[in-house]
């Protein structure tokens, strides 16, 4: 009986030690393979707790009404790292964890948004931009984003679900800059967005190559990754660089400052950042990659291709988007109005 009594105190001694060999991660929709998170369950040993969003907004209110509790790892874009890191919620991430840093290309590190990636490591970049199906849209007339507000283009425009984007597309229009922060030039990109509204069908973000794919939209703003896996499916969807210039941006991994499994979020960036990993990360989802050693496995029709890795002059002719600070207040006032058709 004694030695029943023994067995069973192990194996419950055993499974509470198991338990505790998890990480959560919470990343956008469609933005990793499913088989690089069995990948790294097999390799360490860890259960991924995997679970998605389709905004930073969604993203940084949740983890801010929660304290960073309840995740290990998340992927905030460029702007929302240095506003995560302002308030609090981000732990410092330890290099020492992290022997596969050597692979990071220093083109990407090393950003204004977080100097020194004390906060933060890439995991893709690329690009917000003009998307059409050329069967429906005069692929000549398409560049620039006045296109958009085109009358005949009524129900047909799909935005990304995504405050700054959309402001950021009427501000270059405006002639200022994505990251304004003068309230007077973001009401201005406010009036002209609400004379876009009877073109919009729908806003989104979760999934934006669906309504192209499905034939409901014609043209809109939208990622360069979906519009390359789009262009599988039909050619006749194209990605355009507009005159007024691509938004870019940086998705990065960061440790919530309240995780219950530091050791586990840090193995689990080291995993993403193993080259053969970061490479069927790029195949699979089709953003650019920021590791250096994983670009140099990728086919060279990919690492050609514009839409994925467009060349130094479009790069020089858009915007990456930066922490506009309490001016973000004004934005969200302005886009809620948007969204209410007020």
């Amino acid at each position: 009986m004694k030695r029943l009594f023994l067995v069973m105190l192990l194996c419950l001694l055993a499974s509470s030690v198991f338990a505790k060999e998890v990480v959560y991660v919470y990343n956008w929709s469609e933005y990793i393979p499913e088989q690089v998170l069995r990948g790294f369950e097999k390799e360490t040993g860890i259960k991924v707790i995997y679970t998605t969003y389709d905004s930073n907004e969604v993203m940084y209110s949740k983890v801010k009404v929660l304290g960073g509790k309840g995740y290990d790892v998340i992927f905030p874009s460029t702007y929302y790292v240095n506003r995560m890191q302002k308030e609090g919620l981000l732990a410092p991430i330890n290099p020492k964890l992290l022997p596969n840093l050597k692979n990071m290309d220093p083109a990407l590190m090393n950003k204004e948004y977080d100097p020194g990636n004390k906060f933060s490591l890439p995991y893709l970049w690329g690009s917000t931009s003009l998307a059409i199906n050329s069967d429906f849209v005069n692929q000549k007339e398409a560049n620039t984003y006045r296109i958009l507000w085109d009358s005949k283009y009524k129900g047909k425009v799909v935005l990304t679900d995504d405050l700054r984007e959309v402001f950021h597309i009427a501000l270059r229009i405006l002639g200022y800059s994505g990251n304004e922060t003068d309230p007077n030039k973001i009401k201005q990109a406010y009036e002209l967005l609400r004379k876009l509204r009877p073109n919009v069908r729908v806003y989104n973000s979760d999934s934006p190559k669906i309504p192209f794919i499905n034939g409901e939209v014609t043209l809109g703003l939208t990622f360069n990754g979906e519009m390359f896996a789009a262009a599988q499916e039909n050619p006749s969807i194209k990605y355009i660089y507009p005159k007024e210039g691509a938004i870019f941006w940086i998705d990065s991994m960061c440790i919530p400052k309240a995780s219950k499994n530091i050791a586990n979020a840090h193995k689990f960036i080291n995993y993403i950042m193993k080259p053969e990993v970061a490479k069927m990360i790029s195949e699979e989802v089709g953003y650019a990659i920021p590791n250096k050693a994983g670009v140099a496995l990728l086919d060279k029709s990919v690492r050609s291709n514009p839409t994925i890795y467009p060349p130094l002059s479009v790069i020089k002719q858009g915007e990456f988007q930066l922490d506009v600070g309490n001016a973000i207040t004004v934005y969200e006032k302005y886009w809620n109005l948007l969204k209410s058709g007020k």
